[in-house]
């Protein structure tokens, strides 16, 4: 297996509407720590409990969007985001075990490779563009 440090760092949640999951986690005692909007057109924020190391990743996929589907009580669920020191090394060890590889996505600063359990849960795995 290669040298690849794996870290958990967040869970992503699918939301309906954005600004109302927004004030239920911010009145939780929730922090906005950083958002932004991924290159595919989906937004994403990230909400911190103060004092915590992990996060929660808020996704919000619009009508017409790859990543959009329609919702059913029970798929909020999104992704578990693990940072990687080298997503072409893990990459590489996921396609050597065979696992499934469902998106690769390259954003301006972030190399991201996701694969789905047998459940159907995706894992991504991020990390620094390679040099």
């Amino acid at each position: 297996m290669p040298r690849v440090k794996v870290e958990f760092r967040y869970a992503g949640l699918r939301v309906r509407n954005l600004a109302r999951s927004l004030r239920f986690y911010r009145k939780m005692g929730f922090r906005v720590l950083r958002r932004g909007r991924m290159d595919h057109g989906g937004v994403w924020v990230h909400l911190i409990f103060p004092g915590a190391t992990q996060w929660i990743e808020l996704n919000y996929y619009p009508r017409g969007n790859r990543f959009h589907t329609p919702f059913r009580r029970g798929t909020e669920f999104d992704h578990f985001g693990f940072r990687v020191s080298s997503v072409e090394a893990w990459e590489a060890e996921l396609r050597r075990r065979r696992f499934p590889i469902v998106a690769r996505i390259r954003e301006r600063y972030e190399n991201i490779v996701y694969t789905r359990d047998p459940d159907g849960n995706w894992l991504e795995f991020f990390g620094p563009l390679p040099e």
